[in-house]
């Protein structure tokens, strides 16, 4: 049994869990809650960053982070399935890239106003931060992606960025993004892993 170290609101574990539904794999994963704060958790052993998602291998062996991790769950269904062939590999790279970007820019702000005392909060930063987020959504908005029958690493990774930025900021983008909210209802309609999967806590 694969063993997934995850907290359920990550946006990358729920990337990883998303591509396993997919790729017919959940059966073969255990999720085990990672506390990444904690001294004294085992995933600090298991993954020398103490970063979430890390999997677990049958033989102990683990892998991290979640691009590596899906890459690895697509091998094991047998190749090609979240990773076209040819040019259209990159464009979903490129993709993936773009909506981790995302994720990872709005989980700082998070991490800046739930770990830093406000009086030591870096305002400079978090608009930094911010500014990465606005100059990715409007990337996004102006040139949507197109979406096949089933879902590749590139969609799922925009997915749960767009679902990262609705649970942690109130939806607020939705307002000036039309073209992207119509992509991500899209998206959720075809792809009954994205409501499977999502933070409900």
């Amino acid at each position: 049994m694969l063993v997934l170290r995850s907290s359920p609101a990550s946006p990358f574990g729920r990337k990883v869990k998303m591509a396993a539904i997919e790729l017919g794999l959940m059966d073969r994963i255990e999720i085990v809650a990672a506390d990444t704060t904690d001294p004294a958790e085992a995933l600090r052993q298991q993954n020398p960053l103490g970063k979430i998602p890390t999997l677990v291998l049958e033989d102990g062996t683990t892998l991290f982070d979640s691009r590596v991790i899906v890459e690895y769950l697509d091998h094991l269904a047998g190749g090609d399935r979240l990773f076209p062939a040819g040019s259209e590999r990159f464009a979903q790279l490129r993709l993936q890239a773009l909506a981790d970007g995302l994720a990872d820019a709005a989980l700082l702000q998070v991490y800046e106003i739930r770990f830093r005392p406000e009086e030591a909060r870096n305002d400079a930063w978090v608009a930094n931060q911010s500014g990465k987020v606005s100059r990715a959504l409007a990337a996004l908005e102006a040139a949507p992606p197109a979406f096949a029958d089933r879902p590749r690493i590139g969609e799922i990774a925009l997915a749960c960025a767009l679902g990262y930025l609705d649970l942690r900021f109130a939806a607020a983008w939705r307002a000036d993004h039309p073209s992207l909210v119509a992509w991500l209802d899209a998206f959720a309609a075809k792809v009954p892993a994205f409501e499977a999967t999502r933070f409900k806590g």
